[in-house]
């Protein structure tokens, strides 16, 4: 499970290095392969190809779902299959790093669960401000995790 926070930077080839967190998990599972996609433009996600595989395969069994197929058109055109180099870095997409904002800028890398996050670090400073866990939400959550107990 991916999880936490880690100031980044996206390289002027567009590459992502991992956190070290985050490769360790992923080495120890020996993946090197993985989906980056969004489902906004505004921010990238990187997932663990088999992970994100299973996603697709959820999905497709109920591909004639006008939201499922909305979903996989998004993430088909902001999609990109690649492959993490020696130094533990992941390509962005080039219409993804410049819808995002991510060209040479300093980012956020934020965990997620079984994705990754990477967003402009202005622009995760300015969706983030305004969240507040309220009363409501710890109802919701608490319902959610007695659901899935």
């Amino acid at each position: 499970m991916f999880r936490g926070n880690h100031p980044a930077k996206v390289d002027e080839k567009g590459r992502l290095k991992l956190p070290a967190a985050f490769k360790q998990l992923v080495d120890a599972k020996a993946i090197t392969q993985f989906y980056v996609t969004s489902t906004d433009g505004e921010s990238a996600l990187v997932w663990p190809l088999p992970d994100w595989e299973e996603r697709e395969k959820q999905l497709t069994a109920n591909g004639d779902d006008p939201t499922v197929l909305k979903y996989l058109t998004v993430t088909s055109y902001w999609g990109q299959q690649v492959e993490m180099d020696n130094q533990g870095r992941v390509l962005i997409p080039q219409h993804l790093r410049k819808a995002a904002a991510l060209d040479d800028e300093d980012a956020m890398v934020i965990g997620m669960g079984l994705s990754i996050k990477v967003q402009n670090r202005k622009r995760c400073e300015e969706e983030i401000a305004p969240l507040k866990i309220t009363v409501d939400d710890n109802a919701r959550l608490a319902q959610v995790t007695r659901r899935n107990q």
